[in-house]
C-alpha cells in the first residue's frame, strides 16, 4: 500500500488568476475542469500517476491572513542571471517582495497576488534536475518526528534527516524535493497551501486512510461535507488530503 505526492493544494479568493500566476511562473499549462478549480500542470502530467507534482489552486471565500503560509514552494535556478531574471519576470506577473525574516540571504522571497509566500532560489547543484520547483517546503517543530510519519505514509525516498530538516523525492528521482525543516513557532491557522496525496492503482483508499491513522494522522473537518476526498492532519497538525483515484 503506497499514497504519492499529487497536487500542491492552494487556497485562493480568485483560484483563476492565481493559477494562470502560477502557471506563468512556472512555464506550466492552465486546466481548469470544474468551476473554483483551476490547476497549473506540466506538459504530460498525470495526478492519477504522478512523479512530480502540479499546483491545484482552489476557491475558498476568506482571504489570506497576514500569518505567514506553514507551506510554501522553493523554485530552482540555473544561475545568478537566471535567478534575477526570474525574479523580475515573477514581479511583472505580480509577485511582490515578502519579509519573513530572512534577512541576509542569497534567495528571494516573493509572494503571488494573494500573498502566499514561495522563495526563488540561488543555483544549488542539488536542484539542478529537479524542473521548476526545486522543493516543496514544511515549516515543523520537529523534523525526525516528521520523518518517522512521513516515511510510513508516502512512497517517496527519504534522503535525509537531521535535527533540522527531513528531505524527500520521488522514489524514481525525479520533480521537486519535500522537505520538513525545523522552524520557530507554533502552527496557529490553517494552513493557506497544503499536500493532496494519491493511493496507487489497486490500493483501497480507505484502507490507506485507516493506515495512516494508525501511523498518527486525525480526522479534520474544513466545512468539506460529503466529498470523494478525506481530510486529515499528521501529528504536528498540517493538513493534507488522500484523493480518490475515480
Amino acid at each position: 500500500m503506497t499514497l504519492r505526492p499529487a497536487l500542491v493544494n492552494i487556497k485562493a479568493l480568485d483560484d483563476s488568476a492565481v493559477g494562470r500566476f502560477w502557471a506563468e511562473a512556472l512555464g506550466w499549462r492552465v486546466t481548469s475542469q470544474e468551476p473554483g478549480a483551476t490547476a497549473a500542470q506540466p506538459d504530460g502530467f498525470d495526478w492519477l500517476d504522478p512523479v512530480t507534482v502540479c499546483v491545484d489552486v482552489i476557491a475558498v471565500p476568506e482571504p489570506k491572513t497576514t500569518t505567514k503560509n506553514r507551506v510554501h514552494l522553493d523554485l530552482a535556478t540555473t544561475s545568478a542571471a537566471h535567478q534575477a531574471e526570474l525574479v523580475a519576470r515573477l514581479k511583472a506577473l505580480g509577485a511582490t517582495p515578502a519579509h519573513v525574516g530572512q534577512g541576509n540571504v542569497p534567495w528571494t522571497v516573493l509572494a503571488d497576488p494573494e500573498g502566499n509566500e514561495f522563495c526563488v532560489l540561488e543555483p544549488r547543484e542539488i536542484y539542478r534536475d529537479t524542473g521548476p520547483i526545486a522543493a516543496v517546503v514544511v515549516d515543523c517543530a520537529d523534523p525526525r518526528a516528521m520523518a518517522r510519519f512521513w516515511d510510513e505514509a508516502m512512497d517517496w525516498t527519504l534522503h535525509e534527516v537531521t535535527d533540522d530538516h527531513a528531505v524527500w523525492r520521488s522514489a524514481k528521482g525525479v520533480g521537486p524535493y519535500l522537505e520538513f525543516l525545523r522552524t520557530p513557532g507554533v502552527k496557529t491557522v490553517p494552513d493557506r497551501v497544503h499536500l493532496d496525496l494519491v493511493p496507487d492503482p489497486g490500493d483501497d483508499k480507505a484502507a490507506e486512510v485507516a493506515r495512516l491513522r494508525a501511523l498518527g494522522a486525525t480526522d479534520l473537518d474544513v466545512g468539506q461535507g460529503d466529498v470523494p476526498w478525506t481530510c486529515l492532519a499528521d501529528p504536528e497538525g498540517h493538513e493534507f488530503c488522500v484523493l480518490a483515484r475515480s
